[in-house]
């Protein structure tokens, strides 16, 4: 009942919002209500104050006891929606599949990839030494375990 209600809330105020995009929802049993979000160009205190309010507002503490918390992706969290991506391109990225770890930065992603690009020191084709060579990489959606942004400070 509070789930179904807190989620027509939640949902009205995405729409208000068409910038704003959820990663996660959920009631615990204690009546924690959690929202994690995170948006086309990055979430704002406003905007995580503004979908609380339109949540807390429209439920009575009365008829049912809850608390409320509403958040943005952090910025070492994990990549869930290929929404994510594309805010992201030009960063960074270390992307599992099941077989590979590859780090690279973001430049393309389309429906159902992401392209990667990345120098990488290898052997010369003739004599010794290593080159420096550009390397590009498309990776399936569907063949992504966990992608990360690397934040460099």
């Amino acid at each position: 009942m509070l789930k179904e209600k807190v989620e027509s809330l939640l949902n009205k105020a995405l729409e208000e919002n068409p910038s704003l995009f959820l990663i996660d929802f959920t009631v615990g049993g204690d009546n924690t209500i959690r929202v994690i979000l995170d948006g086309d160009n990055g979430v704002n205190l406003q905007d995580c104050m503004n979908v609380s309010r339109a949540i807390e507002h429209n439920l009575d503490r009365e008829d049912e006891d809850f608390s409320l918390e509403v958040t943005s992706a952090g910025a070492t969290s994990p990549l869930e929606l290929p929404r994510q991506y594309k805010k992201n391109i030009g960063r960074k990225l270390k992307v599992r599949t099941s077989s590979e770890e590859v780090e690279g930065k973001l430049v393309e992603t389309s429906e159902d990839h992401i392209t990667l690009e990345w120098k990488a020191r290898e052997p010369k084709p003739v004599g010794k030494g290593k080159v420096t060579v550009q390397k590009k990489q498309q990776i399936a959606f569907s063949d992504i375990k966990e992608a990360k942004v690397i934040l460099n400070f």
